[in-house]
């Protein structure tokens, strides 16, 4: 049963309890995916000098830390890719229990780590509980929430992940003095569990699909008429992805490093750069609302040109000239707003544009290989480029990518659901 047409809620009066239910826990799951995801980025440098026993931030210090992103950044695709194949055969509840469970418990573990090599293990292990419960989630929505509501759904989702980045910034102030308590806090999200299980069933619209349909083959993705679909999908994916996450993660670095606070005790630097990550992801999290008002007005595919594009603009009038600690602060939030809020398309564009029974797999396999390019990107821009140059210069070839993006978002296919609401809205 598609949710544009559920026959106990007309979208003209409201969301059901079934619907509402759906939608806090999927807000929930990905507030936690905000935690966990950031809680690593903001003491990656401490966190590694303490593991390697050194006092100051060096070569091998930087390597091993983007190394460990790196390695979080594959699990997160392996596990969307894994946990989409089984959203589509155990159900989505099911699946999304399971894959905050399995993030919880390794990110709490990471506390533990005794070596540079234990964390990037765990942080692997928990990233793929992470990336599974983004396909379980949208999936989740995009089944019950009618299609009217759908761009502010997704804008909603997105700012929940955000949400988890602030409060892994308060996370990281309170505990600045020992990064260990960081990751053992990681772990609240298993309480969530025992309350999905309790009130989140299986969509009407999976058990229809398992009951008459006859259950599809994964490869089946990479089939016509399924295949452009997919193949666009992964690219614009990837972009994305690759894009966000080196900036998310060189941009703290950027400014630990920055001329004006070299001198500054650690934990005071430590404190700057927490406070500023938290001041631009809410500001991030307007820009979310921004893409879903985009959507409603000129509908998805435009919407992702125009927060493509801005991206691109505002990175680079944020590093095309060496800033101060302050002035900085008047010109990333700009950044964050596109580069975050374009995210704020994705929930509810890309599941829809999957049949059913392949849903939570063509999402959670297009939306996180592209974790693998921002794998390699987070190490390439951080790593092979700071050999030769400034952070800031590196940031800059981020904004370049942004071009071949927004040319690229022109041919992002939207779901069919939705054609004719955006016919009728221009």
């Amino acid at each position: 049963m598609s949710a544009s047409h559920n026959p106990v809620v007309p979208p003209e009066r409201g969301l059901s309890r079934e619907q509402r239910l759906a939608g806090i826990a999927a807000w929930m799951g990905w507030l936690f995916d905000g935690l966990d995801g950031y809680l690593y980025v903001q003491i990656a440098v401490p966190f590694v000098m303490e593991l390697q026993h050194v006092t100051r931030p060096n070569n091998s210090v930087m390597h091993h830390a983007a190394y460990i992103q790196a390695a979080f950044l594959t699990g997160w695709a392996i596990g969307g890719t894994v946990f989409g194949r089984l959203g589509d055969r155990l159900g989505r509840s099911r699946t999304l229990s399971l894959t905050i469970l399995m993030y919880a418990l390794f990110t709490g573990l990471s506390a533990f780590s005794v070596s540079w090599q234990m964390l990037l293990a765990l942080r692997f292990l928990a990233a793929l509980g992470i990336g599974g419960e983004w396909a379980a989630g949208a999936s989740l929505v995009s089944e019950t929430w009618p299609v009217p509501w759908r761009p502010w759904a997704g804008a909603a989702l997105q700012s929940a992940f955000q949400c988890g980045l602030l409060l892994a910034g308060v996370v990281g102030i309170v505990f600045a003095g020992d990064v260990r308590w960081v990751f053992l806090c990681g772990a609240l999200p298993a309480l969530l569990v025992f309350w999905l299980r309790r009130n989140i069933s299986e969509t009407s619209e999976w058990q229809q699909a398992v009951a008459k349909q006859p259950k599809p083959n994964s490869l089946d993705l990479f089939r016509m008429p399924v295949l452009p679909t997919t193949i666009i999908t992964i690219v614009i994916c990837s972009l994305a992805l690759t894009t966000t996450w080196a900036y998310i993660f060189w941009f703290p670095q950027q400014l630990m490093h920055l001329p004006d606070i070299k001198s500054w005790p650690k934990v005071e630097k430590t404190r700057y750069v927490v406070g500023a990550a938290m001041f631009v992801n809410v500001v991030a999290i307007g820009g979310n609302f921004v893409a879903g008002a985009l959507a409603r007005l000129a509908g998805y595919r435009n919407a992702l040109v125009i927060m493509f594009a801005g991206s691109g603009i505002f990175l680079y009038l944020t590093y095309c000239v060496p800033r101060n600690h302050i002035d900085i602060l008047y010109w990333a939030p700009w950044a964050h707003l596109f580069v975050q809020g374009v995210f704020g398309l994705f929930p509810l564009l890309i599941p829809p544009l999957f049949p059913t029974l392949l849903r939570t797999t063509g999402a959670g396999l297009c939306y996180n290989i592209g974790r693998l390019a921002a794998a390699a990107g987070t190490v390439f821009f951080g790593v092979i480029v700071t050999h030769k140059t400034h952070l800031r210069h590196s940031l800059l070839l981020v904004a370049a990518l942004y071009i071949p993006a927004t040319l690229i978002a022109f041919f992002m296919p939207i779901p069919p659901d939705t054609q004719g609401v955006t016919a009728r809205q221009n």
